[in-house]
């Protein structure tokens, strides 16, 4: 069944769709998080989405809110489904729970490498604040690690 087809439903993820949440982690990055870290933002409460297409999950995204900040902890899009707005519907989804939880700023951290989240980023809003040097892993030599731009989006003005 195609896209077309099915209905795309965003809803809370749940203990259920680990497997899933899983398979898209390691599809897509060389250091995914652990079933432990996505049961652990479940159990803290943080606001955990996914976007399931006919039972597939397509897309999730973690953030945490608290304070009048927000702050995005993963956005993960399955290789198939990318290219198809989901990640853009996934961020909206996001913010706008923040809003409603009354965050007035929102924050990410992105590879410089990943000009595709770059952009999704940058067309929602958000623009680069700061450098986080040697935060993430690479699949180089031990010791290697990749800086992250530091993100943000005043709430208040988008």
């Amino acid at each position: 069944m195609s896209e077309t087809e099915t209905e795309t439903v965003c809803r809370r993820m749940e203990v259920a769709d680990l497997d899933l949440v899983l398979r898209n982690e390691n599809l897509s990055y060389p250091h995914p998080w652990t079933r432990r870290v996505f049961k652990d933002c479940l159990r803290a409460g943080y606001e955990c989405w996914v976007l399931d297409i006919g039972g597939d999950i397509a897309a999730h995204g973690i953030m945490s809110v608290a304070a009048g900040e927000s702050h995005i902890l993963t956005l993960c899009v399955h290789p198939a489904w990318r290219r198809r707005a989901l990640g853009r519907q996934m961020l909206q989804h996001l913010l706008q729970c923040a809003r409603q939880r009354g965050a007035e700023q929102c924050f990410l951290e992105v590879r410089p490498s990943n000009e595709a989240a770059q952009q999704l980023y940058y067309n929602a809003g958000f623009v680069v604040v700061g450098q986080r040097q040697h935060y993430y892993p690479t699949g180089g030599a031990q010791e290697s690690r990749e800086d992250a731009l530091i993100l943000s989006l005043d709430m208040r003005e988008s």
